[in-house]
């Protein structure tokens, strides 16, 4: 399957252009037939530019950024995917989610050393079974989504459906807005 340059096969054929925990999520889900992957170059791997260069509409990407807060000492961390033309309540939806006084996207060298992903390619699929992984309901009804593959030179497609029935996932209603 082909759209504009991208050319989809399915994931399963192409563990190269996922990270090893990618891979070993993919092993373990029950939908993994209707997950494709595609390789692109890592120079365009952020969403605005892959969909500047490819055509492929904003409305299906998603992304997964990882937050990190604590509550009585205790770090609280969780996944957010959201739809590429909008962004997560952070201090709203979020914070009160995970129940902290304080929220923050965790450090780039803390996000790739703890999901064993690249930065940029970060994916709801392989990270830390303790995480909670919180799907903007938009997310959950998009058919198909485009997000990372844990790493920079890969993304993967699939319904959005699979991404909200992942182990540790909660579909949260109002989690992003529209960006302006």
């Amino acid at each position: 399957m082909t759209r504009a340059f991208l050319v989809w096969g399915p994931a399963t054929d192409h563990p190269e252009l996922m990270a090893d925990p990618t891979r070993r999520a993919l092993d373990d889900l029950a939908d993994r037939d209707v997950v494709h992957a595609c390789s692109i170059d890592p120079e365009i791997a952020d969403t605005a530019t892959l969909v500047a260069k490819s055509g492929y509409p904003l409305q299906q990407c998603a992304n997964c950024v990882v937050v990190a807060g604590k509550r009585d000492g205790v770090e609280r961390v969780a996944a957010l995917v959201v739809l590429a033309h909008t962004r997560a309540d952070v201090n709203g939806v979020v914070r009160r989610t995970l129940d902290v006084r304080k929220l923050s996207f965790m450090s780039q060298e803390a996000a790739v050393e703890r999901t064993g992903m690249e930065y940029g390619g970060i994916t709801p699929l392989g990270l830390p079974p303790e995480w909670p992984i919180y799907v903007d309901a938009a997310v959950a009804h998009t058919d198909p989504v485009m997000i990372g593959s844990g790493l920079r030179r890969g993304k993967l497609e699939l319904p959005g459906a699979v991404l909200a029935a992942l182990p540790g996932a909660q579909i949260i209603d109002g989690l992003a807005r529209v960006a302006e």
